[in-house]
């Protein structure tokens, strides 16, 4: 009959530490209303903020330096790229296109 209690006491106590709910589990207030309006849910981001990202990349894809067209051009070129890992993407450059000139 000891036994019995002792198990009964130990079960409640198990149940009591598991299942209580902390003050810390109720301050984000989401167990209240789980489903926010459009407004609120996209509330912290700003519409120009990504407009504005996208065009500065695009203005850095257009005004790329010259060693950076340089290795692109390079990378393109199979024996160039091969070149390239050897001596680095300038000396390659020379070696095959620095003969050319742009008219």
């Amino acid at each position: 009959m000891r036994a019995l209690v002792v198990l009964v006491l130990l079960a409640v106590l198990v149940m009591a530490a598991t299942c209580y709910e902390s003050h810390e589990s109720m301050e984000s207030h989401e167990y209240l209303n789980p489903f926010l309006n459009r407004q609120r849910a996209n509330g912290f981001m700003r519409d120009d903020t990504g407009l504005r990202a996208v065009l500065q990349e695009r203005i850095r894809e257009r005004n790329k330096a010259p060693q950076e067209r340089q290795r692109e051009i390079c990378e393109d070129f199979y024996l160039c790229e091969q070149y390239a890992l050897n001596h680095g993407y300038p000396a390659a450059y020379r070696h095959y296109f620095g003969r050319r000139r742009n008219k």
